[in-house]
């Protein structure tokens, strides 16, 4: 009995043990030689990096350590199994083996769609997930190199914004194009041909058939995979990127820069493309219709897909169009992208649901409960014109809380339910707020206290997987950093006095990840800030030993 302890302690410790750092930058350095080795041709190389990557120590540590501390850890597969604890941990990544694997089929839930409509969702297991992630950091590499231009769906340091900027550079002059495609594919994750990713897709074929045969079991009977790469899978959104990759340039093979009797002629077609959404400019609705449009259609149904024709337009620009959450239009002399009357109505719908689920909430954990919602929100749209859009968020946010305390409080005034809730906090009269603890005040968020910035695209040929561009995105990130903590002295110093490394992780502090103030006792019983990420100061929280952050604090 006490062997078996010391070996569960054993393990438990192995895991704690482990160096991410190092196993951080072993994984990064096999994904750069895989890219570099593709640009010079050398295929089998690639193939053989690709395999010392899914059959390393560190590349398999990583996967388990990724589905394990993303938002999906809690959520098991059909087998019912998690891995919440570091000796089940350790033990995965000494599971995650190529020889004898076999997936389990996966589980089919469904998750409601704006229109009304369920999505299908298919979750694996934790083994299957770790194993997808695993070859996914094989994968990734090549995909990013042979991706689209204009290509900003589940990639590696592009988002939203990206697709936005790239929008408003071709469309914002007034000899710019004037009509715009907006394209839509046809349950595009549920139908892609088998026969195409197989053929196609440039990593292990007897892994990548088993994933897509595997299955998914609903209401306890097994139904067999015959299309499409399903949502839910780690792998599935490099997968689907990589089938759509070439549009762009297929498109670009008839229309470009040419010459009409002896002068330049500019077709001023563009693509941009964010995972299966996607529009085309043009110069009219005719080269839109009967010339843009058959190439997408058969592009597609090599690929065993189609467009959705409802929701495939063909708009003018002075219309306007919706495309990721905003609206993109001319008005009179110029291009403004604006929060879409859809995003505004879903958060603000969101916000309202939140307040009236809670009526008997105290106030505090209902200021907890929505800032995260706003800010999320407004760090989305501050780099639109989104300064009407937010004005009128804060007015229907503070309508909404006012109906709140008012049915709390029926019989009492309105003078009264104003000064027991709301608070003057500089120059606002009417700040959410209350008192704390050691004369601590808890505030709402409000949309019109952020500033409007513009959005900075990252260039179409930079990747991080490419050595060339490594120092580009630290610079890039860095830049971001300190611009989002420009004005708030506490994050200033602290960001500068840690030189920019999280001391939990040693990685550096950036905007995707989060960051987060943790207040802790030092040796010299002094409570010490310290800058972590978001989910290096969850960890801790949740974590009994610590014991290291302790340590930590005394080295700052």
């Amino acid at each position: 009995m006490n062997m078996k302890m010391c070996a569960t302690s054993d393990v438990a410790k192995a895991w704690d043990s482990i160096d991410w750092n190092k196993a951080n930058a072993y994984v990064k350095k096999l994904q750069m030689r895989i890219v570099k080795a593709h640009q010079q041709g050398r295929t089998g190389k690639v193939k053989s990096l690709q395999w010392l990557l899914t059959h390393s120590f560190y590349g398999r540590a990583l996967a388990v350590k990724r589905v394990t501390s993303n938002k999906g850890k809690k959520t098991a597969g059909v087998d019912k199994i998690l891995w919440s604890t570091p000796k089940l941990k350790y033990e995965a990544i000494l599971s995650l083996k190529r020889r004898g694997y076999k997936p389990l089929p996966l589980k089919r839930v469904y998750i409601p769609k704006k229109n009304g409509k369920m999505r299908p969702l298919s979750i694996p297991c934790m083994k299957d997930r770790a194993m997808q992630t695993l070859y996914k950091f094989a994968l990734e590499p090549i995909a990013e190199i042979t991706a689209d231009p204009n290509s900003y769906g589940f990639r590696a340091k592009r988002c939203v914004q990206d697709a936005i900027e790239q929008c408003f550079t071709c469309l914002n002059k007034a000899k710019s194009p004037k009509w715009v495609l907006e394209g839509d594919i046809k349950g595009c994750f549920d139908n892609i041909s088998h026969e195409w990713i197989l053929n196609h897709i440039p990593m292990d074929r007897d892994i990548l058939r088993k994933w897509l045969k595997s299955g998914y079991i609903e209401t306890g009977r097994l139904f067999p995979t015959d299309l499409g790469s399903p949502q839910g899978s780690a792998i599935s959104p490099t997968i689907c990127n990589m089938v759509l990759d070439g549009l762009e340039v297929q498109i670009r093979k008839k229309y470009h820069k040419t010459k009409r009797d002896g002068k330049a002629y500019f077709p001023k077609v563009n693509f941009i493309r964010y995972a299966d959404d996607f529009i085309v400019t043009g110069e009219s609705r005719e080269l839109l219709e009967a010339g843009v449009l058959p190439i997408i259609r058969e592009f597609l149904s090599e690929r065993g897909l189609e467009l959705s024709e409802e929701k495939t337009v063909i708009t003018h620009i002075e219309d306007g169009f919706d495309f990721l959450g905003c609206n993109i239009r001319w008005y009179k002399e110029k291009l403004l992208t604006k929060p879409s009357k859809k995003n505004y109505k879903a958060i603000v719908n969101k916000i309202r649901g939140i307040i009236k689920q809670n009526p008997s909430m105290k106030q505090e954990d209902l200021i907890r409960k929505l800032n995260p919602v706003i800010r999320g929100w407004v760090n989305f749209q501050k780099y639109n014109v989104s300064s009407q859009a937010f004005d009128r968020f804060d007015f229907d946010v503070w309508r909404c809380l006012w109906r709140w305390c008012k049915r709390r409080h029926p019989k009492k005034s309105h003078k009264w339910i104003a000064k027991k809730y709301f608070r003057r906090v500089g120059t606002r009269n009417w700040t959410f707020s209350v008192n704390m603890a050691d004369s601590f005040e808890l505030h709402l968020i409000y949309a019109t206290d952020t500033k409007i910035v513009r959005w900075l695209k990252t260039k179409s040929e930079a990747t991080p997987f490419d050595e060339r561009f490594t120092e580009y995105f630290e610079d890039r990130d860095t830049k971001r950093m300190l611009r989002e903590i420009n004005g708030r002295k506490k994050l200033n110093a602290l960001y500068k006095m840690q030189k920019g490394i999280c001391p939990h992780c040693g990685e550096p502090i950036t905007v995707e990840r989060g960051f987060r103030i943790h207040t802790e006792v030092g040796a010299d019983f002094k409570e010490k800030n310290v800058l972590l990420h978001a989910d290096c100061h969850r960890e801790l929280h949740y974590s009994k030993n610590v014991d290291e952050l302790v340590l930590l604090t005394q080295g700052l």
